[in-house]
């Protein structure tokens, strides 16, 4: 078992509606490589999860709330989708402005399905190459992204990819994106 990611430490911004897929895929691979990672949302205790957007799919405790979250605290930030989970998180000024720190810091950030919506609202993808799901892809656009229909696709700091069917591709690019910017750093 490989462990490049020791020592790093993930916030995953998400709250209810998160698709727990997208949760536990990406989480399970950067903790298989060693890092730790922290879920910050918008309230404490446990967020709702989703199967297909439709299905509850259980609960994921809370480990920190975005108000109290400091970017200065964790190597990458991880954006999990679903369709209700970042149109609620769009909608928290203290969510798009940890985002916008984040992307400012030059630290690497991933996004996958619906959460590059996220990157939209902070307003950080113009002129940068992202994917996503179908329907967030107007609005990556007219936030001024090169929208591209791949797998995934890395762009200095960014790791996207477009649904769950992509999830085994997106975690290993995440953990090598992650690695590359840890021995950068």
């Amino acid at each position: 078992m490989a462990h490049e990611l020791d020592g790093t430490k993930v916030a995953i911004l998400a709250t209810d509606g998160v698709e727990r897929v997208e949760v536990d895929q990406p989480r399970g691979a950067l903790h298989a490589a060693g890092a730790e990672t922290e879920l910050v949302s918008l309230h404490p205790g446990e967020i709702q999860a989703r199967q297909f957007d439709m299905h509850p799919a259980g609960t994921l405790p809370v480990d920190r709330l975005v108000s109290d979250a400091s970017v200065d605290d964790y190597d990458a930030l991880f954006l999990p989708g679903g369709t209700m989970n970042p149109d609620q998180l769009r909608m928290n000024r203290e969510a798009v402005e940890f985002v916008r720190s984040f992307v400012e810091s030059g630290k690497p950030v991933a996004a996958i399905c619906h959460g590059p919506w996220m990157l939209a609202e902070a307003d950080v993808v113009r002129g940068r190459r992202i994917t996503s799901w179908p329907s967030v892809r107007t609005d990556l656009r007219n936030a001024g992204a090169e929208v591209v229909d791949e797998e995934v696709v890395v762009d200095q700091q960014f790791t996207t990819s477009r649904s769950p069917a992509d999830l085994p591709a997106f975690c290993r690019a995440i953990v090598a994106q992650f690695a590359a910017a840890r021995a950068a750093a």
